[in-house]
């Protein structure tokens, strides 16, 4: 649930915050024209139609940054901040206004459109707005450039289909992840009702067990209460593979690393506790056992914090804003209002909630590691806690100093996102933040295995101009700025030890370092998350530095980048593209290539979800499945298993039949297109799925025509095709001849 000062349901919203009916609300259409040049001279005009605008002064909309203008001179485009704009124009009362804007750069993916469009009055109100988008699929020049057309192309997936069918035949153990041992045994199958006794046994692995289908009863045996755990989590998945009888076998399992998590990013976008009860419990299923939690980020502060609530007061709220003093500009969508409880931008978790969840977490076996994102990401605390300051007086908990010139962009082209580590303030408030977690994991009764810092992506010149970081480096004789992060990292680990809780944190904390720095901080750290890709990956050295490694590659395991590059997919695509067949490929003995004897320092992997593109919890689904599958096979066992076939056969005759039973959202892979000897031929990655098509432009529907045979190739300019399977629709591949 959400939580804010005031309460508004969305009708209440449209009344108070719009004044205004939804028979007079303003509408807003926005629709490319098209992409024009190529690489870094690609540009291309979006257009924003305004009906019935009139009381609108201002219309804002978010938006990946990009440089833009427009293109006639009596409107104007001002960066509120990047990513956050308004138009503002003497057109915008008229009953019908277009404003055109050219942008640069080529628009090839669904997330890059504009969002959280709104309008605002003269007074300053938000006012909302009926915003449609026309497609960005009509033409070629919509999504491709001369130079790059990036749409899957439908012989390239016609013939990966081909390649699957390979594995379709599913033998009676596969699951996943899949189990490591199989001893088949003469006697008839196990009935599915057969008892099942318990026997605790020292001599299995931790978290493994064993599970005897030759005995009546069925005999699990484990030595711990996870393996207890995963062993009826197996028994459930055979049972439902062999409804006629498990074959007479002896079940050996265990997994290879200790750490399979998933980390979920609900700062950039919001998602509530009962959906992320839903993703744990998606978690327990596939024998994943940590859930990293990120929970602040730039964009937003999701936690209550006793004794600091303007970081949810200030910092879990977005709206629109020009001076941030009672509430976060709106990011990534949004409706103006900082207290609007309709979609991701507003919400937090509160303390007993928190409490509540960590007991819902362990209940299922899964850990939590929160993540408080430190010195840099730091944007919603640093200004939760100048309105603090604001309203106290109280100057000991703010981030940053007056007089500070520093110029810097972060990743996300933020200027204004990290803690000054010359300052007390930061300390301290880092102190209160750990003792607060550290309270309500001790209450919930949950393990806290490491309170994850993140300390990345601290841009260059981030304290060029802080007075106080000069002075600190001219006191210590740092000659970098790197070195004044490292000097935060060290502080808040020996912080952290004092309080009995090892740190973690991305991979900026464990390379780069001197060895006095490695010698100081390793042995206080639990985990080190690795995500740059495999070909630049430093997770060896931090290995040999002491360091223990969690496998998060960005090619491999970033949830949220789209599964291909059409442009309807959702996910961004600047680490390329992750489904479920790149997760499965991600062998971490390849992907941090070390000594047999060192790979101990290689703690586990980790699949990464975040938030920038969220915009409900069933998108949270669709990235999750199938490609968190993947990865909870290669987090289960390091080494090969199920080719692609075997595995995509897995999920589409048991995984996703299940989760179609239990209503979960999942992604559909598209259908491939071939041109052979004249004739089109069309196939699909699941045997059982219908193909529907078009050759007159539009794109398929359920009323469409049935693909059953080879097409002749005459007078056909463009074919679109869909799948349609259990209850499910793919993106349509697009082909023109």
């Amino acid at each position: 649930m959400a939580h804010f000062k005031h309460i508004f349901t969305a009708a209440a919203l449209a009344l108070s915050v719009t004044g205004i009916t939804a028979q007079s609300m303003p509408s807003v259409r926005w629709e490319t024209l098209g992409n024009q040049g190529d690489g870094r001279e690609a540009t291309y005009t979006q257009r924003f139609t305004i009906r019935g605008g009139k009381g609108i002064k201002r219309l804002c909309f978010n938006q990946f940054a990009r440089k833009m203008e427009t293109v006639n001179p009596a409107d104007t485009l001002v960066e509120i901040i990047p990513g956050y704009y308004y138009i503002a124009s003497p057109r915008l009362e008229q009953d019908d206004a277009q404003i055109d804007i050219v942008t640069h750069a080529a628009l090839r993916h669904f997330d890059y459109q504009p969002d959280g469009v709104h309008g605002v009055d003269a007074q300053g109100n938000p006012r909302t707005v009926r915003f449609t988008r026309a497609s960005i699929i009509d033409r070629p020049e919509q999504w491709s450039t001369s130079g790059a057309d990036l749409m899957p192309k439908g012989e390239v997936i016609y013939d990966f289909n081909e390649s699957l069918a390979s594995g379709s035949v599913l033998d009676p153990f596969y699951v996943i992840p899949s189990v490591k041992k199989v001893y088949h045994k003469d006697g008839p199958n196990s009935k599915v009702t057969d008892p099942v006794v318990e026997v605790k046994v020292d001599t299995i692995a931790p978290e493994g067990y064993r599970i005897d289908f030759t005995k009546s009863p069925v005999e699990i045996a484990y030595s711990t209460e996870s393996g207890r755990q995963y062993a009826y989590n197996t028994l459930q998945q055979l049972r439902a593979n062999n409804p006629e009888g498990v074959p007479a076998a002896v079940v050996e399992d265990w997994p290879d690393f200790p750490y399979r998590g998933v980390m979920i990013d609900i700062s950039r976008n919001y998602i509530p506790l009962p959906e992320m009860q839903k993703i744990v419990q998606h978690m327990a299923h596939y024998r994943m056992n940590t859930l990293h939690f990120h929970l602040v980020d730039d964009e937003a502060w999701r936690l209550e914090i006793s004794g600091l609530p303007e970081l949810t007061d200030v910092g879990a709220r977005r709206g629109y804003t020009q001076d941030e003093k009672d509430f976060l500009v709106q990011i990534f969508a949004g409706n103006g209002d900082p207290n609007s409880t309709v979609g991701t931008a507003n919400g937090y978790i509160t303390r007993s909630e928190m409490v509540g969840f960590l007991r819902f977490c362990k209940s299922l076996g899964v850990n939590v590691i929160p993540e408080i994102e430190s010195p840099g990401h730091a944007r919603a605390a640093i200004k939760a806690m100048e309105a603090r300051y604001r309203h106290t007086g109280d100057a000991s908990l703010r981030l940053v100093e007056d007089g500070d010139t520093s110029s810097y962009t972060s990743a996300q082209a933020f200027h204004d996102n990290v803690m000054n580590p010359a300052l007390a303030g930061p300390y301290k408030f880092m102190d209160l933040v750990t003792d607060e977690l550290i309270a309500i994991w001790r209450e919930a009764d949950a393990p806290l295995l490491a309170i994850h810092i993140g300390g990345d992506e601290v841009p260059a010149g981030a304290w060029n101009g802080a007075p106080s970081v000069k002075k600190m480096m001219a006191e210590k004789g740092f000659t970098e700025e790197r070195q004044v992060h490292a000097a935060f990292v060290e502080r808040i680990a020996k912080m952290l030890a004092h309080k009995g809780v090892k740190m973690s944190g991305w991979q900026e904390i464990a390379v780069g370092h001197s060895p006095e720095f490695d010698d100081s901080v390793a042995p206080e750290v639990y985990s080190v998350n690795f995500w740059t890709s495999s070909k630049g990956s430093r997770a060896p050295e931090a290995i040999s530095n002491g360091f223990p490694v969690i496998i998060s590659n960005v090619d491999h395991f970033y949830l949220d980048q789209a599964y291909n590059n059409h442009p309807l997919e959702k996910g961004l695509t600047w680490g390329g593209n992750v489904d479920e067949f790149t997760t499965l490929a991600g062998y971490p003995y390849e992907l941090c290539v070390v000594d047999e004897d060192d790979r101990g320092g290689i703690l586990g992997v980790s699949g990464h979800l975040f938030g920038e593109t969220i915009r409900d919890y069933s998108q949270v689904e669709s990235h999750l499945l199938p490609k968190m599958l993947g990865l909870a096979e290669r987090a289960w066992n390091a080494n090969a298993t199920y080719t692609p076939g075997q595995f995509n056969a897995v999920i589409d005759q048991r995984e996703l039949p299940a989760l179609a039973r239990k209503g979960v959202n999942f992604h559909l892979r598209q259908p491939g297109v071939k041109a052979i000897d004249n004739q089109i031929v069309m196939n699909s990655p699941y045997p059982k799925a219908v193909i529907r098509y078009t050759t007159d432009g539009s794109n398929p529907t359920e009323d469409s025509a049935v693909y059953e045979s080879p097409i002749s190739a005459a007078g056909v300019k463009q074919i679109r095709a869909s799948l349609f399977h259990m209850g499910k629709q793919s993106f349509p591949t697009i082909v023109y001849y």
